[in-house]
């Protein structure tokens, strides 16, 4: 992870200024008289290239849509954008949203809430409090296929 996304640009660019400078700016007289030695043409390309970098991200992000694109692609191609995502949501948030809904129809209708809809809000509200304190609600996959292997 910090290779592909932190040194490679790193790496790249040293690449990309030391080619750069011995195939093209060695071999052309007019260009070696601008940049003498390679120290010279680094600093320069650096000074002049990291704030075109900049302001090339700055526009995609900020002027262009083409991260709003890149963004919907995303989001449309994402499953849990449109479902429950596996965890605390499908277990706890959405549980409780659809039983305060339910008891919240009964008082509006003057109904009584029943003692089975109390210990659901009971048992809801127990994951709640497993969450806030760290801990975890349901589990996994992939965990409940490594128990079900070593049984």
């Amino acid at each position: 992870m910090g290779y592909s996304i932190y040194w490679s640009f790193l790496i790249m660019g040293i690449n990309t200024i030391t080619v750069t400078y011995f195939l093209a700016i060695e071999r052309a007289p007019f260009l070696q008289a601008i940049f003498p030695t390679f120290l010279h043409y680094a600093l320069a390309a650096v000074v002049v290239v990291v704030p075109l970098l900049i302001l090339t991200g700055f526009t995609h992000y900020k002027v262009i849509p083409g991260h709003k694109s890149e963004m919907e692609v995303h989001a449309e191609a994402n499953p849990f954008v449109y479902k429950l995502h596996p965890g605390w949501q499908l277990r706890v948030m959405m549980p409780y949203h659809r039983l305060q809904s339910e008891i919240l129809l009964k008082i509006s209708r003057g109904e009584k809430i029943t003692e089975e809809e109390i210990n659901k809000m009971k048992k809801i509200q127990n994951g709640m409090d497993t969450l806030l304190k760290g801990g975890y609600v349901g589990e996994p996959d992939r965990l409940k296929k490594l128990k079900s292997d070593e049984e």
